[in-house]
């Protein structure tokens, strides 16, 4: 029998707490990684790495939660090192945080202030994380980071332009930093995923109707939150070995339909 896909690997998630990232953080342990759950909500944060102990069982697998706002650099410095000095080192970056609200909207009708919280959230704490995990990545001797595009970066999505320009930028960063950090053996993918049954955007669908109607042509279903776990399992895993610079589409088909 083969042992866990992640044995021996430490990740740092954002934003698990909730949703996406509570769901892989549970997952990676359960595959035997060490996972730090950042989080800048407390509460939800601890709850996720609690829960995430528990499914560790036998596989290796632990998970510790560590406070982090990733919009800024001291918060971020502080998380990325608790994290080296809880678990030792740091093999995979999971850039989860980040999601749309209400306030969104074409570019003429859009407040400024969601254009930029948009932008700090998604854009700049993606770029801000790698900034300051990857050189902790290739001390480790090389790993994984997982950023979180959408499918709104491979398609139109009219009235969401806020979400989508940041959506977008990290789908063209992901890229570019698979071609720079490949020498230092650090794979650099995204997941594109679709509306996602989080708590949050079950929220959104009652709320926004365009993206009611966009959840109409989903192929097989609406996604989980494990779905994109799943898939997040594999970009960390050694079974991923030469996938790098792509954006994962994991969105029931939507962007084929």
């Amino acid at each position: 029998m083969p042992g866990p896909r992640l044995a021996g690997k430490v990740a740092f998630i954002t934003g698990g707490g909730g949703g996406i990232g509570r769901a892989t953080a549970e997952r990676f342990a359960e595959e035997g990684a060490k996972v730090m759950v950042a989080d800048i909500n407390r509460e939800t944060g601890e709850a996720a790495a609690a829960s995430a102990r528990g499914r560790a069982a036998n596989s290796g697998g632990d998970a510790s939660f560590v406070h982090c706002d990733v919009s800024d650099m001291a918060s971020v410095e502080a998380a990325v090192a608790e994290t080296v000095t809880r678990f030792g080192k740091l093999n995979v970056l999971h850039n989860n945080a980040g999601g749309s609200t209400t306030e969104d909207g074409p570019v003429t009708e859009a407040p400024v202030e969601e254009f930029w919280r948009a932008i700090t959230l998604d854009l700049f704490g993606t770029f801000l994380c790698s900034k300051v995990a990857i050189p902790r990545i290739i001390e480790a001797g090389g790993g994984s980071v997982i950023n979180m595009s959408s499918n709104v970066a491979l398609m139109a999505l009219p009235g969401r332009d806020c979400y989508t320009a940041a959506k977008g930028g990290i789908a063209s960063m992901t890229r570019s930093m698979a071609v720079e950090y490949a020498p230092h053996k650090i794979r650099v993918n995204a997941i594109a995923p679709s509306v996602t049954l989080s708590d949050r955007v079950k929220r959104l669908l009652r709320e926004v109707p365009e993206i009611e109607k966009i959840s109409q042509s989903h192929l097989l279903g609406l996604g989980l939150p494990i779905h994109i776990a799943d898939m997040a399992v594999y970009l960390a895993a050694d079974e991923s070995a030469i996938t790098t610079g792509q954006i994962m589409s994991v969105d029931s088909g939507v962007t084929v339909y």
